[in-house]
């Protein structure tokens, strides 16, 4: 058989007997008064297609929120970390306020947050910077100072300028430290607007996010839209890192080691 159409088949295969798996689970080992805990996955269908306008307008918003931070969060890490490659002392003095800003709770962040910009986008958006902010300034700084010394060397005995040395040698070199830090970054966003929304969103105008339902179908009991919602959630966490995955395919499948052994 053909080894893509391979790739392909095998978690349809998997996702099918997952699948038949719920099934025999619910209704062969869970008792009967327990079942409610695991809804069918026809029952989590059923309310995707009732709630679809309601999990279509919380996707959006949260969607905006992840892509915001996401977004600025890319622009900031990238500035910073040029300015943290540049010397080992810059390093020393600013990463230790790097760790203490991704070891701090977002739950602890959130009431501040909400105290400073208000409950809503403004608070979601910088929960997701926060929490997309480190892997990417640590990936993309390592890859800077991880040029090879021999270019480098060459670089300067061509009396190359330093701004050149970086964004002609330096920068392209880390581009794939750089998505790869972008990968998880994306794995990220999503989850952090939804804690975000969570704990510091707001339905006014009938704009709260997907962790704001949530809170809604949890305290109402509804487990199938609850599940129908983690669905979505899981959809749009797709949509970010399949889309960071395949800018990295397009910037690096021509030159990149990672990608020339797989043709």
């Amino acid at each position: 058989m053909n080894r893509r159409l391979l790739t392909v088949l095998l978690p349809v295969l998997v996702g099918a007997l997952m699948i038949g798996a719920w099934y025999i689970f619910r209704l062969h080992i869970l008792a009967a008064d327990q079942r409610f805990l695991l809804p069918a996955p026809d029952a989590i269908l059923r309310a995707l297609a009732d709630k679809a306008p309601t999990l279509w307008s919380s996707a959006l918003t949260t969607a905006t929120g992840a892509l915001l931070g996401f977004g600025l969060a890319v622009a900031l890490s990238f500035t910073l970390a040029l300015g943290l490659s540049l010397s080992p002392l810059i390093r020393a003095g600013f990463y230790p306020y790097l760790m203490m800003l991704q070891l701090t709770p977002i739950i602890v962040l959130a009431p501040i947050l909400i105290l400073w910009v208000g409950p809503g986008l403004k608070s979601v958006v910088i929960i997701t910077f926060l929490i997309c902010f480190f892997p990417l300034v640590v990936n993309t700084t390592q890859g800077l100072i991880s040029t090879d010394r021999n270019l480098v060397e060459l670089f300067r005995m061509g009396r190359a300028s330093r701004l050149q040395e970086i964004f002609l040698l330096r920068v392209p070199s880390a581009l794939p430290y750089f998505f790869t830090g972008l990968r998880i970054a994306a794995t990220l966003a999503p989850i952090g607007a939804i804690v975000g929304d969570a704990y510091a969103g707001n339905s006014a105008g009938g704009q709260g996010g997907l962790g704001f339902l949530t809170i809604i179908y949890s305290a109402q009991f509804q487990l199938p839209s609850l599940f129908a919602t983690a669905a979505v959630a899981c959809l749009l966490g797709f949509v970010f890192a399949g889309t960071v995955v395949a800018l990295s395919w397009f910037a690096l499948h021509h030159w990149h080691d990672s990608y020339q052994a797989k043709d």
